[in-house]
């Protein structure tokens, strides 16, 4: 086999997810260090940024869940590894990560799996689905919280002689940098949304799911509005429903029952997420189930931010309490009206300090250099 470490990954579709994002990130990072770098996955809005010049991306159905399938895709990865003397196959999601396990278990080559998420498992069998992500030569958490989580429920297939560890997962702190932003990029921003300047905003991106607090968000939002007067700020819904239309409906019903209309804005998409973030005073992610990781409060800290978030899951260790941002009771609305309410009465040198030390929180644990460096470093132990 060739010296040159040759990395596959392997993802369900390349969207604008944390675990896409960072497929990404690594994919192009690995051709700056000399590594022949592949993407397989089915698609996604992503893949039109990839630089084809120096990741390969192969295109299979491996989003698939059905177990035909997932069987067809590990003899087609078969003998793509096979012509392509690919060394490491890194999987990114269970559908794929079996197709990835028969695959290298047929080439006798190493297999590497992230695990993202903490996996809803009603039974033995979902347990055991989710269990893949296990089998492998590597396990990479992408939190300490995640870490835990694999302790806790899936003791039973872990393997003391594979090595599992924390990779904190990263952002890109060149492209979520307010000095970059300019005003006019602002301005179009804000015409496009149709909201005008003087008023502070209070931003909570995601997309539009229960679990995400967006109905919570709503009950907050009407009580900072009892307590400071109506219409005091604008508020901004972030997110794609994905379908859920029921979902939508509901958050908007909520909204014309608490006279919140002239005030909630419901944005779908916005693809310059950094100016979004430049444009708002406040960023709240209050979701009511732990995030994994949770990107939104450590990409606000980056921009230097003021972000208000839950006190649960990976949020408690991307954020330090009261210094780089503020955590709240989860589920709590009137505990985050509190907060909401603390920070729009905070003084511009306070903020400006909680925001210069968010960033130096960013730049030193949870940028993208150092989880690339770190995954790569891991990859040239697992072949020597």
């Amino acid at each position: 086999m060739s010296s040159k470490i040759k990395v596959l990954q392997v993802i369900p579709s390349l969207g604008y997810g944390g675990a896409e994002t960072g497929c990404y990130d690594l994919a192009h990072y690995l051709y700056e260090q000399n590594c022949s770098s592949y993407i397989v996955t089915s698609g996604g809005e992503l893949l039109k940024y990839v630089n084809k010049n120096r990741v390969k991306v192969i295109r299979l159905p491996v989003h698939s869940k059905n177990p035909l399938l997932i069987l067809i895709n590990a003899i087609i990865l078969s003998f793509i590894i096979l012509f392509l003397k690919i060394s490491i196959v890194h999987a990114r999601s269970r559908a794929p990560a079996w197709s990835c396990y028969f695959a290298t278990k047929i080439t006798r080559r190493k297999f590497v799996t992230t695990f993202h998420g903490t996996y809803n498992f009603s039974n033995v069998f979902k347990k055991f689905y989710n269990s893949i992500m296990l089998k492998s030569d590597l396990i990479i958490a992408g939190s300490n919280f995640i870490f835990s989580h694999i302790n806790e429920n899936y003791s039973e297939y872990l393997n003391s002689k594979k090595k599992f560890l924390v990779i904190f997962r990263g952002i890109n702190t060149d492209y979520f940098d307010g000095s970059t932003i300019l005003d006019t990029d602002e301005d179009k921003l804000l015409k496009k949304w149709e909201i005008k300047r003087g008023k502070k905003i209070i931003l909570l991106p995601g997309r539009l799911t229960e679990w995400k607090g967006q109905e919570l968000f709503l009950e907050a939002i009407n009580l900072v509005n009892i307590q400071l007067g109506h219409e005091a700020f604008y508020a901004v819904i972030l997110g794609s429903d994905q379908g859920r239309k029921i979902f939508k409906k509901k958050l908007i019903r909520l909204v014309d029952q608490y006279r919140l209309s002239n005030q909630v804005k419901f944005i779908d998409e916005c693809k310059k997420m950094p100016v979004a973030y430049k444009i708002a005073n406040i960023v709240i992610s209050s979701s009511i189930e732990a995030e994994s990781f949770g990107r939104v409060s450590v990409e606000a800290q980056s921009m230097e931010k003021p972000i208000i978030a839950s006190n649960i899951g990976g949020s408690n260790e991307t954020i330090v309490n009261n210094k780089t941002g503020i955590l709240f009771e989860s589920g709590n609305p009137e505990a985050l009206c509190a907060k909401i309410i603390e920070v729009l009465q905070l003084d511009e040198t306070t903020l400006k300090l909680m925001g210069s030390e968010g960033r130096k929180n960013v730049v030193k644990k949870f940028n993208i250099e150092k989880m690339c460096f770190t995954t790569y470093s891991e990859y040239k132990k697992l072949i020597n």
